[in-house]
């Protein structure tokens, strides 16, 4: 027996749409029923739809049907029965076909979307995820090649994570709050786990015009070219050895933890992400950052400027280029 199971299929104006549908094969089935519902149209014109699809040979019969075993509800008593159902390429085909707003709503989306979403198991109802029930066998090999793929990768220690969250969430959408919210804080979140201090309060305290190299510990053309404007906003340029060893740790367990989550088959959610995130930092002793920060981005910005503009100008003076240590060089060796 085949049980039917509700899905998000598609959004429309934030509002979920949800279907009925039997897994089977890696791919879903509908009756005509739930593809009326979907539609907004009567059984007979999907009937009709369908007939034509099959005529005018567009897809095969065969290979987009199947009678599946389901348990229907009749008057006071479930009965079952044998059903037929179509796949996700007839679902399609009908969709294109059918005239109605619904319909075109989904013609919109699907163009776009739903053939990848749907195979790969990234649109799936909570209810499907917490029961444990992943769909697409070849989801979680691609998602461990994406993962092995962001910890080879030379990106920062932060994109690393936001990478993770981008690759691994099943329902990523780069225009919602999470995402947004989700990209502001991960740094400041990773910078106050090593140091205590956010990316804003590491800047304003450490850029320092009197100290070696303004503080700051590695910069772009480190370790013999010039620090430059670019250089001084970066939070990590002012972390010591010791920190930065700290954070790239947390950085590869992190990535061992989503790793680790693909191999078991776990689907993970963008807020899913969210909340582990934290929890991994709790899990390792480190501190979590809530709330907002004490010094605010554009008031270390103008500090750590200030500082650099008193550096830039011994930086001038005292800097040697390249050029100047080959005439040096030339210079002993004619003595």
């Amino acid at each position: 027996m085949n049980q039917e199971h509700k899905i998000v299929l598609y959004q429309v104006e934030d509002t979920n749409i949800y279907v009925n549908v039997m897994f089977k094969e890696d791919t879903f089935w509908m009756t005509q029923k739930a593809m009326a519902d979907l539609f907004e149209c009567t059984t007979d014109n999907i009937s009709l739809h369908l007939k034509n699809i099959y005529k005018e040979e567009e897809l095969d019969e065969n290979r987009t049907t199947e009678f599946f075993s389901v348990v229907q509800n009749e008057g006071q008593r479930n009965v079952k029965r044998k059903v037929k159902c179509y796949n996700l390429d007839a679902i399609i085909a009908v969709g294109y076909r059918v005239n109605s707003k619904k319909a075109t709503r989904f013609r919109q989306w699907a163009t776009k979307t739903l053939k990848e979403y749907i195979t790969k198991g990234f649109v799936l109802n909570d209810d499907m995820l917490k029961n444990g029930r992943p769909f697409g066998k070849d989801y979680f090999d691609e998602l461990l090649e994406r993962i092995r793929e962001i910890r080879a990768s030379e990106r920062r220690a932060y994109q690393k994570i936001t990478d993770v969250f981008e690759q691994c969430s099943y329902d990523y959408d780069k225009n919602s709050k999470i995402t947004k919210a989700f990209y502001a804080f991960v740094q400041n979140k990773l910078h106050f786990a090593v140091t205590g201090k956010t990316a804003a309060e590491l800047i304003y305290e450490r850029a320092d015009s009197e100290k070696p190299a303004m503080g700051l510990t590695t910069w772009k053309d480190s370790p013999d070219g010039k620090i430059l404007k670019r250089d001084i906003g970066i939070a990590k340029n002012y972390l010591n050895e010791k920190e930065l060893s700290r954070l790239n740790r947390l950085v590869t367990m992190f990535i061992d933890y989503a790793e680790l989550m693909a191999e078991d088959e776990i689907l993970m959610s963008m807020q899913d992400w969210v909340d582990q995130t934290n929890q991994f930092l709790l899990n390792n002793r480190r501190k979590v950052l809530n709330g907002k920060e004490k010094i605010s981005h554009d008031a270390a910005m103008q500090k750590a400027e200030k500082e650099y503009e008193v550096f830039r100008v011994k930086q001038d003076r005292e800097y040697v280029s390249e050029f100047d240590r080959e005439v040096e060089k030339y210079l002993k060796g004619n003595d």
